[in-house]
């Protein structure tokens, strides 16, 4: 590789080397015939000084920097691949320098790779943590209640079937929690195949309105679109996921929403997509914690939480099923004025 930009370390050496080359030749001059000749001693200062830069620039190109060269090669091919920079096909670029570069670009990215390595261990210590929590609950509940029944407590009408139906919905709920757990993982892993399908969006929204309108009437919560979407909107999506994505976002608004409220469900048209929008003027979330809302067993106010039912894991399978679907989810949330969660599905004409 030709080098058109002179190191200045060659510069330097040559000019010391020039100077002390010079100063000897004028002692020796100077010893034999009593004085030293300045011109003599200029030029040989230029010619030792040029003797001195090509020999010291030859050696410094084909020895060191064929070294260094070699050196940023193996640098380079452990970083990633990326756009290659043309700036040295006019300038060259000194190979010290770009040496410099790499390594610093290669620690960095090492540093970033520990640091990712340290976040993914703590978000494994603590998955695992909330999984044997959340299964803990309901085995515990199990065991209290049969350890009364074989106390005597079976032989006591007034508990025996009562226990019976409460230990039953302790293992309705871990069958769920692992469930939910089966599903992230198929997801993640892309083993869970989408059979995707186009349908109308806005009759699946009204159908699920109606159904869960009995559990919105509890808490005297009103359900309701934006307004009446009498064409319809095709999307092309696994209408059985995008049903579930719907049903636990609006499921949650009505969980964690004020007394007489409400959950207002959008559909809006743009370029190739349909965006989903549910908004409630609920309790809201703060916003240290909007960036953790999707992962698994996060919760916002973990008592509130867990009284309210749900195993921890609706809203990190509505964010991999829509992940799944090449499409995006985004929150907005203000604490005591709401939330609004929008996706997208592909249009399906």
């Amino acid at each position: 590789m030709n080098k058109l930009k002179i190191p200045a370390l060659t510069l330097v050496l040559s000019l010391i080397s020039a100077v002390l080359q010079t100063a000897l030749v004028s002692f020796i001059s100077y010893k034999i015939m009593g004085y030293a000749d300045i011109a003599i001693s200029l030029l040989y200062f230029f010619i030792s000084f040029i003797v001195s830069f090509f020999v010291i620039y030859i050696l410094y190109n084909n020895v060191i920097f064929q070294k260094i060269d070699k050196l940023y090669l193996r640098v380079k091919a452990l970083q990633p691949k990326e756009i290659p920079n043309t700036e040295f096909q006019l300038d060259e670029v000194d190979s010290l320098e770009r040496l410099e570069d790499e390594i610093t670009k290669l620690a960095d990215e090492r540093n970033k790779e520990v640091e990712q390595h340290r976040n993914l261990d703590s978000y494994r210590k603590e998955f695992l943590g909330n999984v044997s929590h959340e299964l803990k609950t309901p085995i515990f509940n199990i065991q209290g209640y049969v350890s009364t029944l074989i106390d005597g407590g079976i032989d006591d009408p007034s508990i025996n079937v009562e226990y019976l139906k409460r230990a039953d919905k302790s293992v309705d709920r871990m069958i769920q929690i692992i469930d939910d757990l089966e599903t992230i993982s198929q997801l993640e892993v892309g083993t869970l195949e989408l059979e995707p399908e186009k349908y109308d969006v806005a009759q699946q929204i009204k159908e699920i309105i109606e159904a869960l309108e009995f559990q919105s009437s509890r808490k005297n919560i009103k359900l309701q679109t934006a307004k009446k979407y009498d064409k319809p909107i095709v999307v092309l999506a696994d209408k059985f996921r995008i049903r579930q994505v719907i049903v636990n976002l609006i499921t949650n608004s009505i969980k964690y929403g004020k007394e007489g409220g409400k959950t207002l469900i959008t559909i809006n048209l743009f370029d190739e997509q349909v965006i989903v929008e549910i908004k409630d003027n609920g309790i809201g979330i703060a916003e240290k914690h909007l960036a953790r809302l999707f992962e698994r067993f996060y919760r916002v106010d973990k008592g509130r939480s867990r009284e309210q039912g749900g195993t921890g894991l609706g809203l990190a399978i509505v964010k991999h099923i829509i992940e799944a679907h090449n499409e995006t989810i985004d929150v907005t949330s203000t604490v005591n004025e709401g939330t609004t969660i929008t996706f997208t599905i592909k249009k399906g004409e």
